[in-house]
């Protein structure tokens, strides 16, 4: 297989674009360096089609290496024909390698083997060649051996049978078409083990859907509700036509005397050795396919939360709500720094007593250090910490907003090595509320920290293959972190290991640097990091910011490879280093942009990047991303009427919809079929992201359930 030209038929793109890609990616280069500083060898690939492209090539390369396994062990046997290789290497899946190799797969013994021991294969070729002219009785008397275990004519023939039905179980041809005919005619079905027995799997105690309509999170479901043995799972198949379709390929000709044993073979082939193996293969297939849309939600949904506009320049108030534990509080100054920490008791277990010096320590905090901004954690407590936040502020008339946060992840962050090291004098509690305070401040640098499964984003992500699923959302971390750049002399070390090319003992040995040398004044320092070389320093620097350095462009996204164009660019505008940063319009002022790249030297992709961060240096995406909702009063979820319109955040996204928060202390539900009123909606992504602001209006609230019902159809 011509893996590249493959490659290209997928993607949809020229091959030169694949080509280039590939040797890029073989000599070591990283996705988000490669999408940003190598646009003119890929023709502009983006994160996106590279890390599809890359996934494809491991694939197929997989798969070569497998074809190549597969073809040594079958010549090995002697078996090898020109027209077995030439299948082998035209298969373009793994199932489909299996399906051509399963004859010759070393096997267990099984019932056509031991029939084969006892000598019985003759007798089975005999009846497979359909030209025998005898009772079958008649002809099988000769293959009678007590000593072989064959003690009678029917003890020959039912061995002979065996032997056909695996040579039947194992025809690759057979295996697709009835694999084809399962999937697209067959149905998946689930039963309740118990069904008097209620549980959250109820939609599913009796139900079927064809295989080819079945969304993915409903499979997902399914899955779960098996393995925590409450449903009974089957695949329900075309079993009339799979037996007709196998009749008419083994029964070639009309032989009174073969016939009925083939018949025979047929049926027990199917149930015994194929059905099962296949439905398996299907419900594989089904489950990876659900997966992979459910990975891609995930990731979405993770990019949309990374990628939250920091609050910049505000000392927030971290608040981690608990009951009996008490509230734990951090003050945070506008660089992140811990100023206070302390425990207050306002919520239940308390007393009026608790509550007005909970009030009165919140009161000083806000006065001391200048807080504008409360930032609330969504869990345990949360509610009532909420009403004691707007009291206070109707009290008091302090100008103070509040933002409740998702505090998923902060409890394994406050539990970790990392936060260990990084506030070794705090218990849990304060290293969480310091958390919920910072990824208010910063969303990305600080939620980097955290295993991206744990922050809260997605559905069924302990059921799927968690490898794939760390490998993708590790991908979405590293690609945004590379797409808004860090500063160099305040970037953590778990920061700084998600900028392309450097890896985690890297990255400590860069914020160690930093500690002993002081603050990086330019990009080459970076050469003298213990372990950085040439190679990473090329992937790395221009994803690295310093400010207030000797060289202006070490502060920009212009990769020191073109620093030299770069300068003799600005010296032919007569731009001077000062100017850069407020030079709006320069692109405006070039009439040949093919031209002045060819004197340059350079390709015209990377001239207009350059024009752009002379414009705007180390432009944050972030910006254009939606603010989050800042309150200054709460809402009761009993407040809540139908018909109200609210503006809410979209906190998560899945399949069936969306969660959106509303100001109460339940997110709302937005079902796919309530997000447009004209278009037809597939899936909630086409609509909204993670971190959007919506108007929404109630349709239905469950006081008992805690559930709400929201629409976004007709809504100006």
């Amino acid at each position: 297989m011509d893996i590249n030209k493959k490659l290209t038929e997928e993607l949809d793109v020229a091959q030169w674009q694949v080509d280039a890609a590939v040797n890029l990616i073989d000599e070591g280069n990283t996705i988000p360096f490669i999408s940003r500083y190598r646009k003119e060898a890929t023709g502009s690939l983006n994160d996106e089609q590279l890390r599809k492209l890359f996934e494809r090539l491991t694939y197929l390369r997989n798969l070569e290496e497998k074809k190549a396994q597969v073809i040594k062990s079958i010549e090995e046997q002697g078996k090898l024909t020109d027209e077995l290789r030439a299948q082998i290497e035209a298969a373009e899946t793994q199932v489909a390698v299996d399906d051509l190799y399963r004859p010759y797969r070393p096997k267990r013994r099984t019932r056509a083997t031991i029939a084969k021991e006892q000598g019985l294969e003759p007798l089975a070729n005999i009846i497979l060649l359909q030209e025998t002219d005898q009772n079958p009785k008649e002809f099988a008397k000769e293959f009678v051996n007590e000593e072989k275990g064959v003690k009678t004519v029917k003890d020959a023939l039912q061995g002979a049978l065996d032997i056909i039905a695996e040579v039947i179980s194992d025809n690759a041809d057979y295996r697709q078409a009835i694999r084809d005919l399962t999937y697209r005619l067959g149905r998946l079905s689930s039963t309740a083990k118990k069904p008097d027995v209620k549980t959250v799997y109820d939609n599913y105690y009796k139900y079927e859907e064809e295989m080819t309509k079945i969304a993915g999170h409903r499979v997902l479901a399914v899955n779960r509700g098996e393995a925590e043995k409450v449903l009974t799972v089957k695949i329900i198949a075309p079993v009339e036509l799979i037996n007709d379709y196998l009749v008419r390929h083994v029964i070639t000709k009309k032989n009174p005397n073969t016939t009925p044993l083939l018949e025979l073979a047929v049926t027990d082939s199917y149930t015994r050795l194929i059905a099962p193996s296949i439905e398996t293969e299907i419900r594989n297939m089904l489950t990876e396919r659900a997966e992979e849309g459910a990975i891609t939600v995930f990731c979405k949904n993770l990019e949309q939360l990374l990628m939250q506009p920091p609050i910049v320049g505000q000392v927030v108030l971290g608040w981690d709500p608990a009951f009996r534990a008490g509230c734990k509080l951090a003050v945070v100054d506008g660089t992140g720094k811990v100023l206070d920490t302390t425990v207050i008791y306002p919520t239940a277990p308390t007393t009026p007593e608790k509550i007005a010096k909970a009030k009165v320590t919140l009161v000083n905090l806000i006065n001391k250090y200048h807080v504008s901004l409360i930032s609330l954690g969504n869990g345990t407590a949360s509610r009532e910490s909420e009403q004691v936040i707007v009291d206070l502020l109707h009290e008091t008339g302090l100008k103070v907003q509040y933002v409740i946060v998702s505090e998923a992840g902060a409890s394994v962050y406050s539990a970790s090595k990392l936060a260990t090291e990084e506030f070794p004098n705090f218990d849990v509690g304060q290293r969480s509320a310091a958390s919920i305070a910072r990824r208010l401040q910063d969303p990305l640098a600080e939620l980097v920290k955290i295993d991206p499964k744990s922050i809260g984003v997605g559905q069924y992500q302990h059921d799927m293959n968690q490898k794939r699923l760390g490998e993708a959302l590790e991908g979405v971390v590293e690609d945004c972190v590379n797409k808004v750049g860090v500063d160099l002399n305040t970037a953590s070390a778990p920061l700084l290991q998600y900028i392309s090319g450097i890896s985690s003992a890297i990255a400590k040995n860069i914020v160690a640097y930093r500690e002993k040398n002081g603050r990086f004044t330019n990009r080459e320092q970076l050469l003298n990091v213990d372990k950085l070389g040439a190679k990473a320093y090329e992937q790395c620097a221009g994803f690295l910011r310093i400010q207030g350095g000797d060289n202006p462009l070490d502060a920009t996204s212009v990769h020191p490879e073109s620093y030299a164009a770069t300068l003799q660019f600005m010296h032919k505008q007569g731009i001077k280093p000062d100017s850069i940063g407020k030079l709006n319009g320069l692109g405006k002022t070039i009439r040949n942009y093919p031209k002045l790249a060819e004197e340059l030297g350079i390709g015209e992709l990377t001239l207009k990047d350059i024009v752009a961060e002379l414009e705007k240096p180390a432009r944050d995406p972030r910006d254009e991303m939606p603010k989050p909702i800042l309150r200054s009063d709460v809402l009761e979820m009993k407040d809540l009427k139908e018909g109200m319109l609210l503006k809410g955040t979209v906190r998560n996204v899945i399949d069936f919809g969306v969660f959106v928060d509303i100001g109460v202390h339940q997110d709302g539900l937005v079902h796919v079929s309530q997000m447009s009123s004209t278009k037809y909606v597939k899936h909630p992504l086409e609509v909204v992201s993670v971190g959007d602001v919506v108007d929404v209006k109630v349709i239905s609230v469950d006081l008992n359930k805690k559930r709400i019902g929201l629409s976004m159809r007709g809504i100006q």
